[in-house]
């Protein structure tokens, strides 16, 4: 019998019966008769395309999507794209000082805080927040609250659709060691004590993976600083007891006795002998072993620049001796460098150089350089022995044959010198330095005759004895910004021309830095000058004190400062020296902006004199980078004199001092 569903419609009712009752007669309705393929019109490629049936689903509205996601927030918060939210993390139920403790890392490691510009919709939101509630579970565990529970929260706020998420976490206790075990430290005998507090955990300290890791590592460095070279520490097990909230840690230590430095051994392809590597080490056989030392060592050896990788491992030598066998792989040897710049006053200058670090081993850099510029020619050769008889003691020697032609004076000159002297570094900046020296000179140089008006060329052979001797306290050896430096140099000479005399110069030189913000420093220099033991004018004018220029007194052209000749109205230098200078350093990221005042003059006086000085002022731009800074000065004279440039540029690396 058949039933009619009101419900459905006799429509539907009527065809559902006629399929059942009478398939056959249903199909022969809906198939239409079969077509001749001749028949049918041709295809029209440019016919649109009949639609497509309906799925019966609603596309997504992802507005509602977010307003169901976030209910609390009003219709005004949720904006046109979910890409215009940022989310604000907010972390609840923490006390103040826990929270600080792991803000911080929090942030650096947190889903939503790495990708808060990113676009993000509800469901992103929803899978970082939990991300992060694991994280800061985790954290919390790490510091002992190993019961804490976390739960997210996401808001929306009135305020241009911000989307806040709280995390709500619940630390619960905080659990305890209640024993601290270091099994085997016995050995160490009266160096115990001192281990245990290197190690820093003891019982009733929370349970904290941070400090425990610290502890571990300082454990180490304490056994390697009291000569244990060849301790043991096995692993750590920290078992944790969730019914009394505590922990126990166990860690093995074997120290192994203590040990003294043996003798070196180099495996491999040798770059050093033993000898030059002992030379280089700070300790001498014997000595209780350091590993703090043994890292030294390995820094210096990367330091000299002859080598790209170090390996350094201790050995058992004979008795309580422990040698270090020495690995070096060899970095490239060869050197082609330049440097340009430029100086109103001093024209273009261009250097360049080659150089081979290890041509007469060990450490025995020779270098050909040579100069082309507007007023300066040079060619010559350098060597230079680094870590000469002790570490950081070099030894250098120089041949160079140079053309100078200033207004002051034009100078043929061969020079033959060498020097040993204690260097200061990038890696290990000294605080004293020092060097002493010896030079040959054989010069030929024109000036101006003063008595006559007259030019003339005069040839001088020069001896001198130069020496040296340093202080540095700046904090930076090419960008300080607290500290003051002291130097003074001194060089005895005696000159051939026209008979035998002798003269000494000498020079003092001071500086300091003070900072009144993070990115301002204020610096300040003296200089200061003398030769005594001869008249200005039987002294050589390239041997004579000169001012004025971008190392000098700013806003000046080189040498311009001084008397000047009645002729020619150029330079003639003095014997005297004065200068100063003072300027602040703003900095702003990589970039700087240098205001500055400078003042000086020369004197024929035997002492320096501090009236008619010159002034000059102006500002500088410095872009610094990881090896200096790049300085750009602009300067201009205050009380110029006649023939003075009004605007003088100074481009150089580093700063003015």
């Amino acid at each position: 019998m058949f039933q009619v569903d009101a419900g459905r419609g006799v429509a539907a009712a009527l065809a559902t019966f006629l399929l059942c009752a009478c398939p056959g007669a249903l199909l022969a309705q809906e198939q239409p008769p079969p077509t001749d393929p001749l028949d049918l019109p041709p295809l029209d490629p440019s016919a649109p395309l009949d639609p497509l049936p309906d799925l019966g689903v609603d596309w997504p509205d992802m507005e509602q999507d977010v307003q169901d996601a976030i209910p609390d927030a009003p219709q005004g918060a949720i904006a046109d794209s979910a890409a215009e939210r940022l989310p604000v993390v907010r972390i609840e139920g923490l006390d103040s000082d826990t929270e600080a403790a792991l803000r911080a890392q929090f942030d650096s490691l947190s889903t939503l805080a790495q990708n808060r510009k990113d676009p993000v919709n509800a469901a992103q939101i929803d899978r970082r927040a939990r991300e992060d509630a694991d994280l800061l579970a985790e954290l919390l565990r790490a510091r002992g609250f190993y019961d804490a529970l976390v739960r997210t929260r996401v808001e929306g706020t009135a305020a241009g659709g911000e989307v806040i998420v709280t995390l709500e976490a619940e630390p619960g206790p905080l659990y305890r060691f209640a024993e601290v075990s270091l099994p085997g430290i016995e050995g160490a005998g009266e160096d115990m004590a001192a281990l245990r507090e290197a190690f820093g955990i003891a019982a009733d300290e929370p349970v904290d993976a941070a400090r425990v890791t610290t502890g571990e590592a300082a454990l180490r460095v304490e056994l390697g600083k009291r000569g244990y070279a060849f301790a043991e520490v096995g692993e750590m097990d920290i078992a944790i007891d969730h019914e009394t909230r505590t922990a126990a840690l166990t860690l093995p230590v074997n120290p192994n006795g203590t040990r003294r430095f043996g003798c070196i051994r180099v495996e491999g392809r040798p770059l050093f002998g033993p000898a030059h590597i002992q030379t280089i080490a700070r300790w001498k056989p014997g000595a209780p072993y350091e590993a703090s030392l043994v890292e030294d060592l390995r820094r210096a050896l990367i330091a000299t620049g002859l080598v790209s990788s170090v390996a350094i491992r201790p050995v058992a030598g004979e008795g309580k001796n422990v040698d270090l066998a020495v690995s070096l792989e060899r970095a490239p040897m060869r050197t082609v460098a330049g440097q340009a710049g430029y100086g109103t006053g001093e024209g273009i200058r261009i250097e360049a150089s080659w150089q081979h670090r290890n041509l007469l081993p060990p450490e025995g850099a020779v270098t050909f350089r040579g100069v082309a510029g507007t007023q300066e020619q040079l060619i010559g050769v350098v060597l230079r022995r680094n870590n000469f008889l002790r570490r950081d003691q070099v030894l250098t020697a120089q041949f160079a044959v140079s053309h100078i032609d200033r207004a002051a004076y034009d100078a043929r000159t061969s020079i033959l010198s060498g020097a040993i002297e204690r260097q200061t570094n990038l890696i290990w900046q000294k605080k004293w330095t020092w060097s002493a020296g010896a030079e040959l000179v054989a010069t030929d140089e024109r000036d101006v005759d003063i008595a006559s008006g007259t030019t003339r060329r005069r040839t001088f052979f020069i001896g001198a004895l130069p020496a040296s001797l340093s202080y540095d306290g700046s904090n930076d050896l090419l960008d300080p910004t607290i500290g003051y430096r002291l130097a003074f140099r001194l060089s005895p000479e005696a000159s051939l021309q026209s008979g035998t005399f002798g003269y000494a110069r000498t020079q003092i030189d001071a500086s300091a830095y003070q900072p009144f913000t993070p990115t301002v420093t204020l610096a300040g220099r003296v200089r200061l000058g003398t030769i005594a033991g001869a008249d200005r004018d039987r002294i050589a004018p390239s041997r004579r004190f000169y001012a004025g220029g971008g190392g000098s007194v700013r806003g000046y052209g080189f040498q311009r400062l001084g008397p000047r000749d009645p002729v020619f109205d150029d330079p003639i230098g003095g014997r005297s020296l004065t200068e100063f200078a003072v300027e602040a350093r703003i900095r702003w990221r990589n970039w700087g902006v240098v205001p500055f005042l400078d003042g000086g003059n020369i004197s024929t006086s035997p002492l320096p004199k501090f009236d008619n000085l010159r002034f000059g002022a102006g500002i500088g731009l410095r872009y610094h980078t990881r090896f200096g800074p790049i300085r750009v000065d602009l300067g201009t004279p205050l009380n110029p004199r006649s023939g003075d440039s009004r605007v003088a540029v100074y481009v150089s690396l580093g700063q003015a001092f």
